[in-house]
């Protein structure tokens, strides 16, 4: 066996020889990269894998909720990082609404008043099998909950939705099964679970409860864990309800940063927060607690293409109208009897303590000898539902290392021409607060930021995957070829090797991908780059390194799974602290900025043929002319300003500012219908998908809808948007 301190003295010299190599390729916004590919080899010397291990090992050592006295241990932990490697560092309080369970009970009764079940079940495994886990039993660890949650004590009958996507309500619709009243039971998958509860409202629910099938990350996918690392029995997954696709960050001040001393009357008060925030009750199942219910429910089978992995058929438990249904989707839906004997009832009876929390972001900081403020952003969230092992804090200890090695080149004598900003995030899992708060309170300067650059589930296995807006994806490209693979090679040859058979969160598909290239996914939402792109136009990257990660959000989140079945050695954490590393450096330090609009354009000119062609399956009569022309002139205008940043002025200073005020020029000011906070033409995340990314949203989701008018404003908005950006490429020289 290796020992760690070898591997992690080994993998810097084959990057040593890959980047010294004589047949080093040129890269896109240098003029000459020797001097950087000498500077990466010292950078990626230095992150070690077992630092990273044991930053891992001190972060989930405890349940650190937002607000709680662990969260704040966390982040002085972090903020001493920072400060030894040399950076500039302040720990940043906020003060946020968040809500806290007092009391979480789940009750579900047979028609004869028999109880089926009483929870939620406290999530456990068997100690003696498979080494148990050591850190279930921890008693600061808070019920299973869902953030937004309001109180509630409700008691319905329950009815069956599938993934609780926008079709599966409007399947049921169509079956003539009405949840008005009812307590909606769905299966975590497919959307943003606020979503889930975002429909179900709008369709009348008192309630909803969500589990975890094992088709999705259970027994059906593989072994439970401890013997395996899938979802057990008794696993949750816990999260945040807040409806995202409105605006995420502190409920009560949409647009405004929630300092210490902002007045209350800055505040939405807490009995008109309606915009964001569910209205219904909404906690997360074990399938060890569904089980019993969704055994019970009578009525129409389920369309079955609805039924999960539990041993038994999944019905809607509720009267249809008895109408068949064609395919595979409705067969056996409509068949069946609903009769009392056969209905399940389910009490509700949520009590949650929401207040105003103290909340704590740690900001770390390189002057740039540029004195400008026209920063390099990079940050990951710290904040956990239990421990994080995986999400969020594999990408802590890979960012603490990122820094690590930042100090060592500090410590050098290096210092970067861009002025470089690391934020450890606090309340990402309440609905990307930390970051949105402090977004918003540097939105001025933030108009000058080159970039930011996310990792949330930095390390979850050994597959590398990244998204990004289309002008940084050959960046995220160039960086991954300079960094060695464990597996061998560069992490950009595993990645490409691993994408014929390995589909990912991340890798949807794009227009880039036609070139056999590595697919690079689209930005949604989810994660800390929303803020920054969505709102503020700053271009951005997520990375990260995945693979049977099925204990997401759950108490088994912890060290010990991640020992056993993410990364053992923790080379896969050196491995991302070096990628997140060298994406800092490169923007800090490039001659031009490497953006890329030619791909960018390219992209946008297939967004539109593709909603043109929706719209015609719509039969909604729609005029794509203007927008195909200022779609068309911004690819031309991408086309041309690369060749000037393949051949820069001596002073690029003019060209880049143009670069980065092209991407900010596709912000339209009025934002979103309906949802304002978010101002990107081009990307935002669905109102009914929540993570998943739609694009050109303002048109598409108007030809969903569908809504004519709605959709003609939007083409009208990105048309100006296409066509600010488009003059400004032009002009620049």
């Amino acid at each position: 066996m290796i020992h760690l301190r070898t591997v992690a003295c080994m993998l810097p010299l084959a990057a040593l020889t890959l980047a010294q190599s004589p047949t080093s390729p040129q890269v896109f916004g240098y003029r000459d990269f020797a001097p950087q590919a000498k500077l990466d080899n010292a950078f990626m010397a230095i992150p070690d894998a077992t630092l990273a291990g044991q930053h891992l090992k001190t972060l989930t050592s405890a349940p650190h909720w937002a607000s709680s006295p662990e969260d704040y241990t966390t982040a002085v932990y972090v903020a001493d990082k920072f400060k030894a490697a040399g950076l500039e560092t302040e720990i940043v309080p906020y003060k946020v609404l968040l809500n806290k369970p007092i009391k979480i009970v789940i009750e579900a009764f047979d028609a004869d008043g028999k109880k089926l079940m009483s929870g939620p079940t406290a999530e456990h495994v068997d100690p003696n099998k498979f080494g148990g886990d050591p850190f279930q039993d921890d008693p600061r660890i808070l019920p299973a909950f869902n953030g937004s949650s309001p109180s509630g004590d409700v008691t319905a009958e329950v009815v069956y939705a599938n993934y609780g996507t926008l079709a599966d309500f409007q399947q049921l619709a169509k079956l003539g099964i009405s949840v008005k009243g009812k307590i909606v039971i769905v299966r975590y998958g497919e959307n943003f679970r606020g979503i889930k509860t975002y429909i179900a409202q709008q369709y009348g629910a008192a309630g909803v409860l969500i589990y975890s099938d094992p088709a999705d990350d259970g027994y059906f996918r593989g072994d439970m864990y401890p013997k395996g690392p899938y979802r057990p029995e008794t696993g949750v997954q816990r999260g945040s309800i807040q409806f995202l696709p409105i605006y995420p960050g502190d409920p009560t001040t949409p647009g405004v940063a929630s300092t210490l001393d902002l007045p209350a009357s800055k505040r939405i008060p807490l009995d008109k927060l309606q915009n964001n925030q569910a209205t219904i009750p909404t906690n997360p199942l074990s399938y060890h607690d569904a089980a019993p219910i969704l055994k019970a429910l009578g009525g129409s089978e389920s369309p079955r293409d609805w039924q999960g992995a539990l041993p038994f058929t999944y019905h809607l438990g509720a009267i249809g109208n008895g109408a068949a249904v064609t395919g595979a989707a409705g067969a056996g839906a409509g068949s069946g009897n609903h009769t009392p004997a056969n209905k399940v009832t389910v009490h509700m009876h949520l009590e949650q303590d929401i207040a105003l929390r103290t909340i704590w972001d740690v900001i770390g900081k390189i002057p740039g000898t540029d004195n400008s403020e026209d920063w390099v952003v990079a940050g990951n969230h710290r904040d956990a539902w239990v421990y994080g092992a995986v999400d969020p804090n594999s990408g802590t200890a890979a960012m603490l290392e990122t820094v690590h090695g930042l100090g060592a080149l500090l410590k050098q004598g290096w210092k970067p021409q861009r002025t470089i900003v690391i934020g450890s995030w606090d309340a990402e899992e309440e609905g990307l607060i930390g970051s949105t708060e402090w977004a918003e309170q540097h939105e001025k300067v933030l108009a000058h930021a080159v970039a930011y650059f996310n990792t949330d589930v930095g390390v979850a296995g050994p597959n590398f995957d990244a998204a990004a807006v289309p002008s940084l994806k050959q960046f995220v490209r160039e960086v991954t070829k300079e960094v060695p693979s464990p597996k061998g090679g560069t992490v950009y040859d595993q990645w490409k090797a691993d994408q014929a058979t390995a589909p990912t969160r991340r890798s949807h598909k794009s227009v880039d991908a036609s070139d056999g290239d590595v697919r690079i996914g689209t930005l949604g939402s989810g994660s800390d780059y929303t803020p920054f792109i969505q709102h503020l136009g700053v271009p951005s990257t997520d990375i990260g390194s995945e693979g049977p990660y099925g204990v997401y959000h759950s108490v088994f989140d912890n060290y010990n799974w991640f020992i056993k079945f993410a990364d053992p050695t923790f080379v896969y954490e050196q491995q991302q602290a070096r990628v997140f590393g060298l994406e800092i450096l490169h923007m800090a330090d490039a001659d031009v900025l490497p953006y890329d609009y030619q791909l960018y354009g390219k992209e946008i000119v297939g967004y539109l043929e593709a909603a043109q062609k929706l719209a015609t399956t719509k039969n909604l009569t729609l005029d794509f002319a203007a927008a195909q022309t200022a779609a068309n002139r911004f690819a031309a205008a991408g086309t041309a300003i690369r060749a000037v940043q393949s051949a820069p002025p001596a002073n690029p200073t003019a060209l880049n500012q143009a670069l980065r005020n092209a991407e900010e020029a596709l912000l339209n000011p009025a934002g979103l219908p309906k949802r304002s906070w978010f101002r990107h033409t081009i990307y935002a995340p669905g109102e009914f998908t929540g993570y998943a990314a739609v694009v050109i949203p303002g048109v598409n989701e108007g030809i969903d809808a569908p809504d004519a008018n709605r959709a003609q404003t939007q083409l009208v908005a990105l048309t100006e948007a296409l066509n600010r950006a488009a003059a400004i490429l032009e002009a620049a020289k």
